[in-house]
């Protein structure tokens, strides 16, 4: 992990309070990111919002050099980044957190699963297990029409399902509806999202092998804070979301 100032390339709003940020990085440092990992972002340098904003890597894009995030504005931190001009510099740590396993795994079959803004870590990787000519199947959940974002791009790399709580977009009800009508085929899950979501999607596919990325407020993001800790399955020892996350196995903890 490393500090340092990166420029910001572009920023854009994609839905509603969602916020699409890219950041220009050299190839070098690019090549070092897992799907998964994070980047822990200072908003500004003056004595508010002196807490970092973890934010996890949503693409990579090696032609251009360019690593996107995307957020949404949730508090006053976030609509301060939201706020950035294109051309100014970003205070981040890079790269941060352990990510999905991949390279570890057989997959012939993945199915990806994302709520809100759990979402656009799973573009990335969605990404990168094509690139290895795993299957990809998606399933996303918003809460109305106006939140939804990468339907298109998803939809590219594999079948991808999409529902919303009022059902204004796709089909109406939560990822876990999806799992229960759908017929899918896959040999690991990915999820990540808002915990009474992964928890409904651990407790339905409790046969299967998978892995769960966990959202939780940080403090320091290197672990010495323990302002993020989890318990472990067995209850002897806790994790910290920063260092030991956020990609965890399914069961590996307590949600």
């Amino acid at each position: 992990m490393e500090q340092l100032k990166v420029v910001i390339d572009g920023i854009d709003f994609i839905a509603n309070q969602t916020v699409k940020l890219d950041l220009r990085l050299d190839l070098e440092r690019l090549s070092k990111f897992q799907p998964g990992q994070f980047i822990h972002i200072r908003v500004n340098h003056g004595t508010e919002h002196m807490l970092r904003r973890p934010i996890s890597i949503a693409n990579i894009d090696i032609e251009k050099q360019i690593l996107t995030v995307i957020f949404k504005q949730f508090g006053d931190g976030t609509k301060a980044l939201a706020q950035l001009q294109p051309g100014q510099l970003l205070d981040v740590l890079i790269p941060c957190g352990n990510g999905y396993p991949i390279d570890e795994l057989k997959i012939s079959k993945a199915l990806l699963i994302g709520g809100g803004i759990g979402v656009p870590p799973l573009y990335y990787l969605a990404k990168k297990l094509v690139e290895k000519d795993v299957e990809v199947s998606t399933i996303l959940g918003f809460q109305t029409k106006d939140d939804v974002f990468y339907h298109d791009e998803f939809n590219r790399m594999g079948k991808c399902y999409v529902t919303t709580n009022d059902g204004s977009y796709g089909s109406k009800g939560f990822v876990t509806d999806v799992i229960e009508k759908e017929t899918l085929d896959f040999d690991y899950y990915f999820s990540c999202g808002p915990k009474a979501m992964l928890k409904a999607v651990q407790n339905q596919l409790n046969h299967f092998p998978g892995y769960i990325s966990l959202e939780e407020r940080m403090g320091c993001g290197i672990g010495a804070c323990y302002a993020c800790i989890v318990s472990s399955a067995d209850k002897s020892k806790y994790k910290k979301v920063c260092v030991d996350g956020p990609v965890f196995k399914v069961n590996e903890v307590i949600l």
